[in-house]
């Protein structure tokens, strides 16, 4: 189980909560099929399937691991709409008038309502990755919304949850510029990919550029021209490459070859549970470490202080 994308939350004033407990809470709201009316519905589930024989959370060395169910009924709106104009033409033909738009509104309620419980079902596991060392969540989505969606589900899950995006001092759309403009700027263990975006300041779009050399002469132009690199595909020493937003999300993770081997290798007596943990544990703790060089790079996190939450520890990798 290796994270795609991730995005990152700074707890302020983490709840102490066991692991006893914390699963206890986790059942109380537990992903359940969609009734015949839902749209969507979000729950926890076993992070490991079946194998986990219904287990929640997950914790080795103060890293937890949790699973979120989103499900979501698909109703085209498409054949919504060919209903509606279906029923209001009949009604219109029958009544020899216009219908207003609040009985159109009216009518397409009622088809939503009659067509829903008959919609494909589309669920979706959303993994959630708490640090407990060092008070961040990271969350295994493409999408900031989803990740919101989870963070929602865990703080109805605890009764309280102070959390925000994690910040730092440097932006990351300025130092990928810097990273990117000048060589001699960079990390000594952090070298470029070979995918990039970057936006104008003006009216000018957003180019984005795949497989191509980010040392160009090319490359070099298009910032001399004045635009700002808000995507930039990063590895660090071999270990993690990543494309890192400007929003501090991580999406597109691969890790290092010698960490994959590692878990390989490990002894697991092919038990499918063993397996997801030690992939997990491995997982979390280069995470932890690569994250707090990342955001040493960026000068740190920002004092922020947002809804009463004191200021944020510093991240540190895990002795």
């Amino acid at each position: 189980m290796w994270f795609k994308h991730l995005h990152l939350y700074r707890l302020h004033g983490a709840p102490s909560i066991a692991t006893a407990q914390l699963e206890e809470a986790l059942s109380s709201q537990l992903a359940r099929p969609l009734g015949g009316a839902d749209a969507r519905r979000m729950g926890w589930c076993a992070p490991a399937g079946r194998a986990g024989s219904g287990q929640l959370l997950h914790e080795l060395q103060g890293q937890r691991l949790m699973a979120a169910l989103r499900q979501e009924r698909l109703l085209p709106a498409s054949v919504v709409r060919e209903e509606v104009e279906e029923r209001v033409a009949e009604l219109e033909s029958q009544e020899s008038r216009k219908l207003s738009r609040k009985e159109k509104t009216a009518i397409k309620e009622e088809v939503t309502e009659a067509l829903l419980p008959r919609a494909f079902v589309r669920s979706q596991k959303v993994e959630l990755w708490w640090d407990t060392r060092n008070n961040l969540i990271g969350i295994n989505s493409s999408s900031r919304s989803r990740a919101e969606e989870v963070l929602d589900l865990l703080r109805e899950t605890l009764g309280s949850l102070k959390v925000t995006p994690l910040a730092t001092k440097t932006l990351p759309i300025r130092a990928m510029t810097t990273w990117l403009s000048d060589a001699a700027s960079r990390p000594g263990d952090l070298q470029l990919g070979d995918q990039v975006e970057l936006k104008a300041k003006g009216d000018d779009g957003v180019l984005r550029a795949r497989q191509v050399d980010l040392d160009s002469d090319e490359i070099q132009q298009l910032l001399e021209s004045g635009r700002q690199a808000s995507k930039l595909a990063l590895n660090i020493e071999g270990r993690l490459a990543f494309v890192l937003h400007d929003d501090l999300a991580l999406k597109s993770l691969r890790f290092g070859d010698a960490l994959i081997e590692e878990a390989d290798h490990a002894e697991d007596g092919d038990d499918a549970l063993v397996r997801l943990e030690t992939d997990f544990i491995l997982m979390a703790q280069a995470l932890s470490q690569d994250i707090a060089r990342l955001v040493e790079w960026l000068d740190g996190e920002t004092e922020t202080t947002r809804d009463g939450a004191t200021d944020a520890a510093p991240l540190s990798a895990p002795a």
